[in-house]
């Protein structure tokens, strides 16, 4: 197998469709790859894997038993199998895909996305020489060594890495370098920075526990309680791409709907909380996603009302 500091420079099985042979060749250097459809974005997932009823991939953040094998759940799909790649379930994919991904994470990468003009002259100004991919709107910077994921980390930069895939642009050109720590303070800063009066955290603090303590008027067991918001928060988890927002308002109203009839308190704030955390893991803004939570939660209290 090649390394992947030194990506050759053209694929093989020259007698298959182009994005599964590309495919084939990312996933024999080590590059886990997926299908991409029109828009960049990975196929929908199955009906058995529809709104996490899998309990999703063993690999994603909501970790569950899901072995599914069609390239559901988006990157988390991305395999360097190629008899995964080549299968029944994968081939309606390839036969209408419109490009090809891999997971920079599952292999040990990170790509600094600098998505314009601006973006590319400030990593040029502040970052370390590395391999360099030529995309449609600006580069892709390829470093060794895996990191959290995060969108915007500055103006027109986002961080691809663990649990997000990129497009696969070709193979760009020099050596890959070791991932410097100024790429890394790049998230620590947003998840540090402290907000201006009137905005809020990029990230929350430690969260409490939602227990019998502060929940002592609740007439639901905390098994109940639990399954129900892990179930909720799994589902936001899988809107990777869109609809995270819409999801944490449903999920919101339909856990304060199970506790109409409380006589209270029930602890909602804590569970409030943890879906905010949820659907800001998956880059909806915080406050847009506070709004949506209250929102659930308003809802069902004034039709109670």
């Amino acid at each position: 197998m090649t390394h992947t500091t030194d990506f050759p420079r053209g694929p093989g099985r020259l007698a298959l469709p182009p994005n599964l042979q590309t495919a084939l060749w990312l996933a024999d250097i080590g590059l886990p790859a997926l299908p991409l459809r029109q828009g960049k974005l990975p196929f929908g997932n199955c009906p058995a894997c529809t709104d996490s009823f899998c309990g999703n991939r063993p690999n994603m953040k909501a970790a569950g038993p899901c072995q599914c094998p069609a390239p559901c759940h988006g990157w988390a799909a991305a395999t360097t199998n190629s008899d995964v790649l080549t299968s029944a379930a994968w081939a309606p994919a390839w036969r209408q895909a419109k490009a090809v991904a891999y997971h920079p994470g599952g292999a040990r990468l990170t790509v600094v996305d600098l998505d314009n003009a601006d973006a590319v002259t400030w990593a040029r100004q502040n970052l370390p020489a590395t391999k360099v991919v030529a995309t449609t709107r600006g580069e892709h910077w390829i470093y060794r060594g895996a990191m959290q994921s995060a969108n915007k980390a500055r103006p027109g930069i986002d961080i691809k890495s663990r649990m997000q895939y990129t497009r696969w642009y070709g193979p760009g050109t020099g050596p890959i370098t070791l991932l410097p720590d100024v790429v890394r303070e790049l998230i620590v800063r947003e998840e540090t920075n402290r907000p201006l009066r009137g905005e809020v955290d990029s990230s929350s603090p430690t969260r409490a526990i939602w227990d019998r303590s502060v929940a002592t008027g609740c007439r639901h067991t905390e098994t109940f309680v639990r399954t129900g918001l892990e179930r909720g928060l799994a589902r936001i988890a899988a809107c990777r791409e869109q609809g995270a927002g819409s999801a944490a308002y449903g999920v919101a109203r339909f856990l304060a709907n199970q506790h109409t009839a409380c006589p209270g308190p029930c602890g909602l704030e804590i569970l409030g909380d943890r879906i905010i955390d949820a659907a800001v893991a998956v880059d909806v803004p915080k406050a847009y996603a506070a709004r949506a939570v209250a929102n659930g939660f308003n809802t069902v209290a004034v039709r109670a009302s």
